[in-house]
């Protein structure tokens, strides 16, 4: 049987937008054990001077994840700041009702900044709009931000940090839209509060940049009005709308789960189109950024989470979300974070949900060791590699219908050009799980570049998954191909994923 043909032309004519570093950002709710016995857990083998753990570390560092989202998620709805602040031993205990846990708040804004900057990340804060409001979100943002000599910033002094956490991009509550959601409310009532929040607190520092909560997801029967409610109010307060979405696969094939970017690929055209409405409905001059604040596959725990919240509540730090992940959540990861790239001109912030234990790509041994699942490694690569412009690219190949979906392209791909550190990388999966295609990546624009690395993820069972013991998903040097006059040609394997090197220095890998 002939292999399948598919060939892509890149060039710097065809650039998408500058990538912000932020689309490689992720999220630590307290949530299960994301917090506690995830990055926390002091009297571990590994936990450092502060209780922190060096395995979870090394491995979040590795990732260069610029910003990471906290403390919530549900968790923010019913969240009192105060008390995860002063001595640690005099915090209160609180019942979380978002996840049915007990919190003791051993680790608040100064504990949680203070890890941030040992993983060399900037945090993104989320504030509680579901039970409280503007004053309580400005206290807050006094606490973290203000030099000194006033209330707030006195406290956080007296509790031993002299210096401003200076947080600039602020999340205005989470996912309001969720009749789930602790203080839910309708998009009147959140717009008009995002809009008053966003005013009260841009008084303080006009740079700030703030997020308002868009659609839950793109499932909601109130999407997109929702966006377009809230912006109503809010377009001219506010820098971006959020947007969130898990895909699962319960009842279909492997096909269909592959094809779901199609669907993330609408939901992000969508909302990008509700901002353009209101924009020119309000004669703006300003377009309405994307912050796509929660995104993953999440499905493998979601039975055994309903029973502990529902009969065993109120316990510390359950095991709660802790999605196995397979070689084929892997792929769609891959997927996601292609798609994303591809709409770099919109989306400037995104967060992997979440970092640690909690639907992670880390996953921790409460007395052992901490371990990367395989849907690490496609975040790992377009992290690291994923830095510079985007590049459109110019595909052409066979497609295939699934379930839900129809022209599906058998294979997806995005590059990203490094002008400074003179590289290009091409991110590509094939989503073929049958035969394997020949390739052809048409670079002639990118006279003198060479190849510099191929490597690949493959594996004959797609439920393959790693734990603390067993390495079954890992990235490999692929076969190479050959590259002559601007055209690399070579073979990508059935059901892969696949990042392709060019440039003009040496190997620098990082699989």
């Amino acid at each position: 049987m002939s292999e399948k043909k598919a060939k892509v032309i890149y060039s710097r004519d065809y650039a998408i937008a500058a990538v912000d570093e932020r689309i490689y950002g992720s999220f630590i709710e307290h949530l299960g054990r994301a917090v506690y016995g995830g990055i926390f857990q002091p009297g571990h083998p590994q936990a450092d001077e502060d209780g922190f753990r060096r395995d979870t570390l090394r491995l979040v560092k590795d990732l260069r994840v610029p910003v990471i989202r906290w403390p919530g998620g549900n968790f923010v709805s019913n969240y009192f700041w105060e008390d995860g602040v002063g001595p640690p031993e005099q915090r209160p205990r609180r019942l979380e009702l978002a996840w049915r846990s007990m919190e003791p708040n051993l680790v608040g804004i100064d504990e949680f900044a203070r890890w941030c900057k040992k993983a060399g990340a900037e945090v993104m804060m989320a504030v509680n709009l579901g039970t409280r409001g503007v004053s309580d979100a400005l206290n807050l943002l006094e606490y973290c931000n203000h030099p000194g000599g006033s209330k707030y910033s006195d406290l956080r002094i007296f509790h031993g940090k002299k210096e401003p956490y200076s947080i600039k991009t602020w999340c205005l509550g989470n996912e309001m839209d969720g009749g789930w959601q602790i203080g839910h409310k309708n998009a009147e009532e959140y717009g008009r509060l995002a809009c008053q929040t966003a005013r009260a607190m841009k008084m303080y520092d006009p740079g700030l940049e703030l997020v308002a909560c868009g659609s839950s997801s793109a499932g909601m029967r109130s999407f997109p009005a929702w966006e377009a409610t809230v912006l109503e109010h809010a377009y001219d307060c506010v820098d971006y709308v959020s947007l969130h979405q898990y895909y699962g696969k319960r009842g279909e094939d492997t096909a269909n789960f592959l094809a779901k970017t199609m669907d993330m690929e609408h939901f992000i055209k969508t909302v990008a189109s509700t901002c353009d409405y209101v924009k020119a409905k309000q004669r703006s001059k300003k377009t309405m950024m994307l912050s796509f604040d929660e995104w993953n596959v999440w499905y493998h725990s979601n039975q055994a989470d309903d029973d502990t919240m529902k009969n065993r509540p109120w316990q510390f730090a359950p095991a709660l979300l802790e999605d196995h992940y397979t070689f084929e959540d892997a792929l769609l990861v891959g997927l996601m974070l292609i798609t994303l790239l591809k709409h770099a001109d919109r989306v400037r912030m995104a967060c992997l949900a979440q970092l640690v234990n909690v639907i992670a790509p880390i996953m921790t041994e409460p007395d052992g060791a901490a371990w990367a699942q395989p849907t690490y490694y496609p975040f790992l690569h377009v992290s690291n590699y994923g830095r510079g412009v985007a590049l459109r690219p110019v595909l052409s190949c066979e497609k295939h219908d699934t379930r839900d979906y129809t022209d599906v392209s058998d294979l997806e791909t995005v590059a990203v050009y490094d002008e400074e550190g003179e590289a290009l990388t091409v991110f590509a999966v094939n989503r073929d799980l049958k035969e394997g295609a020949d390739f052809t990546c048409d670079i002639r624009g990118f006279e003198g570049f060479r190849l510099l690395e191929h490597m690949e993820m493959v594996s004959e069972d797609l439920t393959a998954r790693n734990s603390a013991k067993a390495r079954n998903v890992m990235p490999s040097r692929a076969k190479p191909g050959e590259l002559r006059q601007g055209l690399y040609r070579c073979r990508l394997a059935k059901a892969s994923w696949n990042v392709i090197r060019f440039g003009k220095t040496s190997v620098s890998s990082r699989a």
